[in-house]
C-alpha cells in the first residue's frame, strides 16, 4: 500500500537506535535530526515514489556517515520505535 512519507516515523527510529546505543538523549536528538532532514531531501529531491526499502537503505547509508554503532543497531533492529 502507499502512505504519504513522515519525518517524525524515521526521526523516532533513528532517535531509538540511538538511544538503544547507549548515546546520550542530546547527541540522539542531534543525530536523528540531521539524517531525518537530509532523508527528507533526498526524498523531495527525487522525480518518482520512493520505497520504504528506499528509505531505510537511504537511511543506514547517512547513518554509517554520522555513528555506525547507530546504523548498525537501525539496521537490525527495524522494530525499535
Amino acid at each position: 500500500h502507499k502512505e504519504a512519507y513522515d519525518e517524525r516515523k524515521v526521526y523516532a527510529s533513528i532517535y531509538a537506535s540511538a538511544l538503544n546505543s547507549q548515546l546520550d538523549k542530546v547527541i540522539a536528538e542531534k543525530i536523528a535530526e540531521k539524517v531525518s532532514r537530509a532523508v527528507t531531501h533526498w526524498i523531495n529531491s527525487e522525480t518518482q515514489e520512493v520505497t520504504s526499502e528506499e528509505i531505510f537503505r537511504k537511511t543506514i547509508e547517512l547513518l554509517k556517515n554520522e555513528q555506525k554503532g547507530v546504523a548498525f543497531m537501525y539496521e537490525t533492529h527495524r522494530d525499535l520505535a
